[in-house]
């Protein structure tokens, strides 16, 4: 786990050792343990070490193989990376490491742009090629790895993170008129390839992407799984699905042990990670650490499970952590998180991911966590309304948008409001296109591919990494969710949603965890905001930099400031939060 960057030339310049120097310093956090710039002719390449696998010198990037005449840059882990190199050995390679990092290399050599589809695991790589002057990007098929990149004058800039593209200089900073539709009604996704800002872009997952030495590129999507049932698939009965799902939580969950350090879990006391921590044991892991988080209640809302994580943690003897954050601890973390933030991100538990990872990184590099299940398995509210849908686009921007492009036209200032529903119109081309066959199927699918990829996977990845610390998420293992794609939809509602994960889950841990209302990481004080969380917002909404850019009708910004607890989202969401956590992301960018 690591952070990457660098610049390539296409226009015979040589690239900027000082922009390298910067995009590297801010993805520090990433990677603590080393670093490295090196730059060869038109192309320069930046890596920060997070040292998991091969903790020697040997695996430090950024790699080359003067032999084949290749150099990369590389973030995430390759599970399956001792497999493919017994098979390339076979094929008469030889290796100076032990690490997954030349593995990539030495793939890439043997099968071209092929090579990413027989990867197990999450990446995110940059990879020159000496003699042709190609440079390869690369992506995982959930994007848990991130890669934006950027036009800095001419110079094409890649980095982990966009705020080190920001830092670097050069790049447009405008505010992309359709992002920010979509950050208003999707709950802050901006799905692929824009992102909040008009100069910085980000490679869509499972998505490989060639440069020619001219700069003309080509991209091409590597995985897209089908959302239909299979041939057999009808013979399939309750329990034939419950042992291959089984099966593929077992695999899913070891893979993600491979590391030269421990291995910890994120225990919310939720069934999915619960899960994943009984798995473990099963798998015969001792010792394992598990971290959870709670906080102050307000409102009258709980902020904490800690009563189902003990459970947890006794039944299966972790070594249990538990940290609960006071309310003024809360608030100042707040300015840590934000800066954190790779894109502005609305959910209340980015704050409680990034205090969680700031004491496990204290304890242990790497942990498991549970996010993806509810995408994959149906545990959200808003897939049942589906099962009967006549207009799949319709009824699901009912039950999932913010707000309406009607309503969104009387909040946004006009400068700031597309003439036409640039959301829909993405809703309408994921939700219609083939390989799904029902409305909640499309729906599922929509939701692990896109909106999951910007919301869930992109918090934890963001907040641990602001620690160092390296998040492995079992429930996108890839093989997993081609499994869970196939099993009927009303085995995955049942059950007030996720029955057949249930199902399995009862097979291995306590009752109590799985037969209760659907839990959430609560941070009451950012959903009902009031005091110095109310105060701290309007000073952002009032500062002359949101006046100057002035991206909402004033009118609008007085009702939230009057009655920020009766403006809550269709999702739970606080309507304040949303306007101001943008304005402040985009002051902490010095945008």
């Amino acid at each position: 786990m690591c952070g990457i960057c660098g610049e390539v030339r296409f226009d015979g310049g040589s690239p900027s050792v000082s922009a390298i120097s910067i995009m590297a310093d801010v993805l520090a956090p990433r990677g603590p343990d080393a670093s490295g710039i090196v730059v060869r002719g038109n192309v320069g390449l930046g890596h920060r070490r997070l040292r998991i696998l091969d903790l020697s010198d040997r695996s430090q990037q950024p790699m080359a193989d003067p032999d084949l005449g290749l150099s990369l840059v590389f973030n995430g882990c390759i599970y399956n990376f001792r497999e493919l190199r017994t098979e390339l050995e076979n094929q008469g390679y030889r290796f100076f490491s032990d690490g997954d990092t030349e593995v990539i290399l030495k793939a890439w050599h043997a099968w071209g742009v092929d090579c990413v589809s027989r990867f197990h695991g999450m990446f995110a790589f940059a990879l020159h090629e000496r003699d042709s002057g190609r440079v390869v990007m690369a992506r995982d098929r959930f994007g848990i790895k991130p890669l934006y990149v950027a036009d800095a004058g001419g110079a094409l800039r890649f980095a982990s993170s966009l705020p080190a593209i920001v830092k670097a200089g050069g790049v447009d900073t405008s505010i992309d008129v359709e992002a920010l539709h979509s950050y208003m009604t999707f709950h802050a996704v901006v799905p692929p390839p824009r992102t909040i800002l008009s100069g910085v872009r980000k490679l869509s997952p499972a998505t490989i992407r060639v440069y020619e030495r001219d700069g003309s590129f080509k991209d091409h999507r590597y995985w897209d799984p089908c959302y239909t049932r299979c041939a057999g698939d009808g013979a399939m009965t309750r329990r034939d699905w419950q042992e291959q799902l089984l099966d593929a939580l077992r695999t899913a969950v070891k893979r993600r042990m491979i590391a030269d350090v421990p291995v910890g879990v994120l225990l919310s006391g939720g069934v999915d990670s619960s899960l994943i921590v009984g798995l473990l044991a099963e798998a015969g892991q001792r010792g394992l650490m598990s971290f959870s988080v709670g906080f102050e209640e307000a409102n009258g809302e709980k902020g904490d499970e800690f009563v189902y994580s003990d459970l947890i943690a006794r039944a299966f003897g972790t070594d249990h952590h538990k940290i609960f954050v006071p309310s003024g601890n809360l608030m100042e973390a707040l300015p840590g998180t934000i800066a954190a933030m790779s894109e502005p991100m609305v959910s209340y538990d980015n704050v409680g991911f990034y205090l969680l990872s700031k004491e496990v990184s204290r304890h242990i590099k790497v942990v498991q966590s549970g996010q993806g299940a509810d995408e994959v398995f149906g545990g959200y509210h808003w897939y049942p309304p589906l099962v009967n849908s006549n207009d799949v686009v319709s009824d699901y921007g009912k039950v999932f948008r913010d707000r309406s492009h009607e309503v969104l036209r009387t909040q946004l200032s006009q400068d700031w409001i597309s003439e036409h529903d640039t959301s829909g119109a993405l809703l309408e081309e994921h939700l219609l296109r083939e390989g799904a066959d029902t409305p909640v199927d499309q729906a599922l699918r929509l939701d692990s591919n896109v909106m999951l990829v910007d919301d869930p996977v992109k918090r934890v990845d963001n907040m641990t990494m602001a620690w160092g610390l390296e998040a492995r998420v079992p429930f996108l293992d890839h093989e997993l969710v081609e499994l869970a794609a196939r099993i009927p939809p009303e085995e995955k509602l049942r059950d007030g949603g996720k029955g057949i994960l249930k199902d399995v889950a009862r097979k291995i841990v306590p009752s109590e965890v799985i037969d209760r209302k659907k839990g959430y990481f609560p941070v009451p004080q950012l959903k009902y905001i009031a005091g110095p969380y109310l105060e701290m917002i309007r000073d952002a909404l009032h500062s002359q930099a949101a006046r100057e850019r002035g991206l909402f009708r004033e009118t609008y910004l007085e009702r939230l400031l009057e009655k920020p607890s009766d403006h809550i989202t269709p999702l739970r969401g606080s309507e304040l939060w949303q306007v101001g956590l943008l304005e402040m992301w985009l002051q902490a960018q010095g945008v």
